[in-house]
């Protein structure tokens, strides 16, 4: 498609926060090969907070707690307008009937055989089908579907000068630290209390660093954070709860590193170029892993798609999930010590 056709798309990626960022180097690259395309981005509530500042594209939120009348919202806001490609790239019901409310000339969306919750059925053009893809991976299918050759791995997430004073009102750094953020939205992909603690206190004592425990304010991240703070011989400072998305961003920017199982703030740091310890027992690294710290990424996968199924990842379809509690106790405080001494002798 030459892009001197295409006067506008329109991405539709309403959540969640993780997908969020991976989607970002997908923008950037259509901004910067076709610049003077027009794009509109249909995004979820809470995840326009995390792109909120963004240059160079009008964001139409999509507010799931108003039930129906998030839809309504959208068909009003969207009357009368029509754009030359719109790029349905959510596999899930609500996306898709979304996408119902959009005009667009080409519709595109995942092939068939990756196109869960009927995705196929919405949309007119489908990206090349390929195997065994990271996520990011998959999203650049887009650009390549509409003609577009390059990638250009870039975030660049906006934060304001008053959302870093007040991150630096809530956490004045006093020397180096690291975060935990040690829940996922999934239960079944958190390590143990007793692992986090083990590692804060292996971190303070060997490294004299502070230790951050960060994460929303669900009752299973209070949870944690309690047990961590109890469990724990040092003293980590609890942000858990205590910091809006931007401020969190800002305060893994300066981080050495964070640890994390599969969860968004995993991939906010790739997104500030910060470190990630990946811990993966329960989905595929491979698929989901922070972009830019595979050498980083503890991997048990295999060993409990092993225990699970009694085959191995490659006789299972790509991005099979083990749902069960002992997969992440898989993972060893040793494992994370060492991918933890191996890191900090290479950022040292």
């Amino acid at each position: 498609m030459p892009a001197t056709t295409i006067n506008s798309i329109c991405i539709l990626r309403l959540s969640a926060l993780g997908d969020i960022s991976h989607t970002l180097p997908v923008f950037h690259t259509i901004r910067k090969e076709w610049p003077n395309t027009k794009i509109t981005w249909i995004i979820g509530k809470v995840e326009y907070e995390l792109v909120k500042g963004l240059e160079d594209v009008e964001f139409i939120v999509f507010d799931k707690n108003l039930g129906f009348n998030a839809y309504r919202d959208i068909k009003k806001k969207l009357k009368n307008r029509e754009f030359d490609i719109l790029l349905h790239m959510q596999m899930s019901l609500r996306a898709s009937l979304v996408s119902l409310l959009i005009k667009a000339k080409i519709k595109i969306g995942f092939d068939k055989k990756r196109a869960k919750d009927a995705q196929w059925l919405f949309t007119n053009k489908k990206i090349k089908h390929e195997s065994n893809q990271h996520v990011i991976d998959s999203f650049f299918g887009f650009t390549k579907a509409i003609g577009i050759k390059k990638r250009h791995y870039k975030w660049d997430i906006p934060i304001s000068d008053k959302e870093i004073k007040n991150s630096n009102n809530i956490f004045k750094a006093r020397k180096k630290y690291i975060i935990i953020s040690p829940c996922s939205s999934k239960a079944y992909r958190n390590w143990t209390v007793e692992g986090y603690s083990a590692i804060a206190d292996y971190i303070s004592e060997s490294y004299n660093m502070d230790i951050i425990l960060s994460g929303g304010n669900s009752a299973i991240e209070q949870h944690y954070a309690t047990e961590i703070m109890a469990s724990a011989h040092c003293t980590p400072i609890n942000l858990v709860g205590k910091t809006t998305v931007k401020e969190l961003l800002h305060i893994i920017k300066n981080a050495e590193f964070i640890i994390s199982p599969d969860s968004g703030p995993a991939h906010f740091a790739t997104a500030v170029q910060t470190p990630v310890i990946g811990l993966y027992a329960t989905t595929n690294p491979d698929r989901a892993r922070p972009y830019l710290s595979a050498e980083t990424t503890v991997n048990k996968y295999p060993d409990a798609i092993l225990k699970k199924h009694n085959k191995p990842v490659s006789d299972l379809a790509w991005g099979t999930r083990v749902r069960d509690e002992w997969a992440m106790k898989m993972i060893t405080i040793s494992d994370v010590k060492c991918v933890v001494d191996k890191l900090i002798n290479k950022i040292s």
